[in-house]
């Protein structure tokens, strides 16, 4: 299991998810006046995306037998690291001015793990099905 390289990408999508909660995408001054940081537990919505990002790559870990299922799940990692992502632009319209943090990566860094994953998840899967042919 460990020794697949889609597992690695997918602990590392686990763990850019979780500094995501302890560092700053954004910070500035927020709309009502006080200095605000926006991480992954700022909104609602990020929260849950964000703990159902990690939730769903810690599962997809173990799911290295049914390759198809894992290679969905893989992709629907993709499609909630992306929102996340569009949620983190939009929540930055309620700040009058500041700066992106450099932990801006980690949010990145987590679509690049499930975008990483599902290929390898496909290269397996290509490599089963050649060598069936064999058979």
């Amino acid at each position: 299991m460990i020794q697949r390289q889609q597992t690695l990408w997918l602990i590392l999508s686990v763990l850019c998810s979780f500094l995501s909660f302890q560092f700053p995408f954004y910070a500035g001054n927020h709309v009502d006046g006080m200095y605000a940081e926006l991480d992954g537990g700022s909104t609602l919505p990020l929260l849950l995306l964000t703990g159902l990002s990690i939730l769903l790559a810690l599962v997809t870990i173990f799911l290295y037998k049914d390759r198809k299922l894992q290679l969905k799940l893989a992709i629907g990692g993709i499609v909630i690291s992306v929102l996340i992502l569009v949620l983190y632009f939009l929540e930055m319209r309620t700040f009058l001015k500041g700066n992106i943090a450099l932990y801006c990566v980690f949010v990145f860094a987590n679509i690049i793990g499930y975008v990483m994953a599902s290929r390898g998840i496909w290269k397996d899967e290509k490599l089963v099905k050649s060598l069936d042919k064999l058979r």
